[in-house]
């Protein structure tokens, strides 16, 4: 007879198109037997032919890889199948957000490369956990004003084709609630916003979701990214 499984980790995902057409985001959650979760974000860099057809399977292998061995396996496993460019010198590439959790366990184990982000919850308040792996991020980083580094946050500095052990980055949430998001998400919701959403929602995760990528507004020239968020949640209840 199996372990019993004290809780059960509460899933929500959605994703929304943006105004180029052809979603270049992806996401998946996987769970294995024993109630552990792997989700995983993918944010295509463009739109090229590819990028569309292959984010899906590189979030299903990173989620389902991730689950069983930990999410810097699942996004390293995902970065060999677009390690190559290609017959065509065209292939997909794609920055990435992977997470594992157990649901008997207190934190929510993540990985990431590029610029999409893991939030978390703690009842209270919405704390980003990830550091983007962009040029701006970089410049801010090192005291460039902000106005001049802004100009650069769309310049990535690790992309999931070349990810290895040393540029992947890890942290690990200790909150009932993480968040993961791609760029067009998190880049076009002001952060109060969505802290508000959270606060609304937290309890329902598939709303939760919902509510962020229908929330992600245009920018200054009317363009809207692609939005993909994933929630992991462990039941207040619990």
């Amino acid at each position: 007879m199996p372990d019993q499984i004290l809780h059960t980790i509460l899933t929500g995902t959605a994703t929304r198109e943006g105004t180029d057409a052809d979603n270049a985001d992806a996401a998946a959650v996987y769970r294995l037997a024993d109630g552990t979760v792997g989700a995983a974000v993918i944010d295509g860099i463009g739109h090229g032919p590819h990028t569309s057809r292959t984010a899906p399977l590189l979030a299903q292998v990173a989620a389902r890889i991730g689950a069983q061995r930990g999410p810097l396996a699942g996004l390293l496993t995902a970065g060999q199948l677009v390690a190559d460019r290609g017959a065509d010198g065209d292939e997909a590439n794609a920055v990435a957000v992977v997470a594992s959790r157990h649901p008997d366990e207190d934190d929510t184990v993540i990985d990431y490369v590029g610029d999409c982000r893991a939030y978390g919850w703690d009842g209270t308040s919405l704390t980003l956990y990830t550091d983007d792996h962009t040029v701006g991020a970089q410049l801010r980083r090192n005291g460039v004003p902000v106005e001049l580094a802004r100009q650069h946050d769309n310049w990535i500095r690790a992309a999931l084709s070349t990810a290895t052990v040393g540029t992947v980055y890890s942290v690990t949430i200790p909150d009932r609630l993480a968040l993961l998001t791609s760029d067009g998400a998190h880049d076009q919701i002001d952060h109060d916003a969505m802290t508000d959403l959270v606060r609304t929602h937290q309890d329902d995760p598939q709303a939760l979701a919902d509510a962020l990528v229908a929330a992600a507004q245009p920018d200054e020239t009317g363009y809207r990214d692609d939005a993909t968020v994933i929630v992991l949640a462990i039941p207040t209840t619990a």
